[in-house]
């Protein structure tokens, strides 16, 4: 009977398709290593090290705000490709004892020197300069975000949260197979760098293994330096000084101007149903509401009938998928462009998303406007407080620049912003008018960490890094859970797809059985395949109960005690 409803609500084309293939059920992937239960708290992070030191601060009696920003300095130390502290991020908060929610965004910002056509050259852009270079940096929010969250909801000093990531970068650590993995394909450009050469290259200019040790001495005295006022001492101290004076005499635009107006932004979440739950997630410029979109479209959709990752489920999610971009356009930095989120949200818009999914037409609708350099971690306390943090510098490794003296990676954030209207950024999504570049705007970013309540309490957390199959990826692993009831590990290990519009192709994993694969190709969908799709963790929250998974794509660490 579930078969039969889920054929009825699928486009026409391809409902014959999907009755020869009703009986299809995918096995579930289950990977207990990647996995961890606790009672009184969990930290789930793309590093082991950062879970680690989240832990750490836990146990010595620090709540979940205090943690993720122990947890966010040690992986911005040990994935430094991915993020840290010349980058900014999303913060998604709730706290128990005042059954509240709270988004924090710290996100980057374009410099005041900032114009729409400064990447144009000879009457044509040019958004490699956006991408790589001292043009692509946007002013970094991540120390001014994470302090915001501590003076707000944090019970400790900032020394105190930072000595974990300071000891990993003074004394050491190994690096983990996927930064090893980083570092040797872009190890042609990292030697272009001093800063980036000197620590993540050997002697002879080679990368490094994965296990041998990386360290960044400099960095270490760079986060010693703040002491327990990391924005005066970042912003408008010696640090200032020498980032402002790096960038003006390579020719970049951030000044001493940029740093002194940063402000991190308080905002209000955003949330919508699912069928019994309330899903929380970032406000624009995150894509939180994008995800919520796709979450409306499926709600009440009978999903655990077809069973996880059959054909006609996959079917269904890349149509809400393609339909949930394209609404992407729409979204962009709420201080500049006037971003109706409710009526987004509203069950009339749903209602039309999904009526747009089911019934495509022969022609498809323009494609949607647009971080792999991306880390995602999940905190819950004994106390019941959550905090799920995304964290970025954008592509991997950033500009590919860094400030030696200061052991500081600098952003290309730049590259999240349309370089031009029609022209791709580096992840293949187009630009579009309301997320151009504008002096002190923040840009369009997939970075979508999500909290899940049901009557009231939170239930599950879930985020990830990967550029646009963040948004794809998150909203995966939640079904996972929320419709076809997985755990954790098995949620996250879950083979996915990706579909984000333009260009119109189905990305897909490897790991997808290839029967599924083919019926997919029977259907008309012109499919991809690649090895991995981004990183997603979890944790699943009950009392007494933790259970936290890291994505085994990436590697990390799930502790809980």
């Amino acid at each position: 009977m579930a078969v039969s409803k889920a054929v009825m609500l699928m486009p026409r084309g391809i409902q014959v398709c999907v009755v020869a293939l009703a009986l299809f059920t995918a096995t579930p992937s289950y990977a207990a290593d990647t996995s961890a239960v606790g009672v009184h708290g969990m930290v789930v992070s793309e590093s082991e090290d950062a879970a680690r030191a989240g832990v750490e601060i836990l146990k010595q009696g620090g709540n979940a705000v205090d943690a993720a920003v122990a947890t966010a300095l040690a992986v911005g130390v040990t994935n430094p490709a991915a993020c840290g502290i010349g980058g900014g991020g999303f913060m998604l908060i709730y706290i128990a004892k005042a059954h509240a929610f709270y988004a924090l965004d710290y996100r980057e910002t374009a410099p005041l020197q900032a114009r729409p056509d400064m990447y144009m050259r000879n009457g044509k852009p040019d958004e490699d300069l956006a991408r790589d270079g001292i043009l692509g940096v946007a002013v970094p929010g991540e120390i001014a975000g994470i302090d915001a969250a501590l003076r707000r909801f944090g019970t400790m000093k900032f020394q105190q949260i930072a000595a974990p990531a300071e000891k990993l970068a003074g004394d050491g650590y190994a690096a983990s197979p996927h930064l090893a993995g980083e570092i040797a394909q872009l190890a042609s450009k990292l030697k272009n760098d001093p800063g980036l050469s000197q620590v993540f290259l050997k002697p002879d200019g080679s990368a490094p293994k994965a296990g041998d040790m990386i360290v960044e001495k400099n960095l270490a005295a760079t986060l010693k330096s703040l002491c327990d006022d990391p924005v005066r001492n970042f912003y408008h101290g010696q640090v200032a000084s020498a980032l402002v004076a790096f960038m003006k005499a390579r020719g970049g635009l951030l000044s001493a101007a940029d740093l002194t107006n940063y402000r991190p932004d308080w905002r209000d979440p955003i949330r919508r149903r699912y069928e019994g739950y309330e899903v929380y997630a970032m406000p624009p410029p995150s894509s939180g509401g994008v995800v919520l979109e796709m979450l409306g479209a499926l709600d009440s959709g009978h999903l655990a009938g077809l069973g996880v990752n059959s054909p006609p489920y996959l079917a269904r999610l890349i149509e809400v998928m393609r339909q949930g971009f394209i609404d992407r356009e729409r979204y962009a930095d709420p201080d500049f462009i006037g971003v109706d989120v409710q009526k987004l949200l509203s069950d009339t818009n749903i209602q039309q998303l999904r009526e747009r999914a089911l019934h495509p037409k022969e022609m498809r609708p323009p494609p949607a406007a647009h971080d792999h350099g991306t880390s995602n971690l999940l905190v819950v306390d004994k106390d019941g407080n959550v905090v799920a943090l995304t964290t970025t510098i954008n592509t991997v490794f950033g500009a590919k620049m860094s400030v030696p003296a200061l052991g500081l990676i600098l952003n290309d954030e730049m590259d999240d912003f349309a370089v031009a209207p029609g022209v791709p950024n580096a992840y293949h999504l187009e630009g579009e008018r309301a997320n151009e570049v504008r002096p002190g705007k923040r840009p369009l970013s997939s970075m979508t960490p999500i909290i899940v309540t049901k009557s009231g309490v939170p239930v599950m957390t879930t985020g990830g890094s990967g550029g646009p199959t963040i948004v794809s990826g998150v909203l995966q692993v939640a079904l996972n859970i929320l419709a076809f009831h997985l755990d954790a590990a098995s949620a996250v290990a879950e083979p996915r797809i990706h579909e984000q519009a333009a260009p119109d192709i189905v990305i897909v994993e490897q790991a997808m059985p290839p029967a599924t694969r083919s019926a997919l190709e029977q259907m008309g969908y012109k499919l991809k395949v690649v090895p991995n799709l981004g990183a997603v963790g979890a944790i699943t929250i009950a009392p007494a109960n933790l259970r936290g998974a890291f994505d085994p794509r990436k590697g990390g660490g799930a502790i809980g005690y």
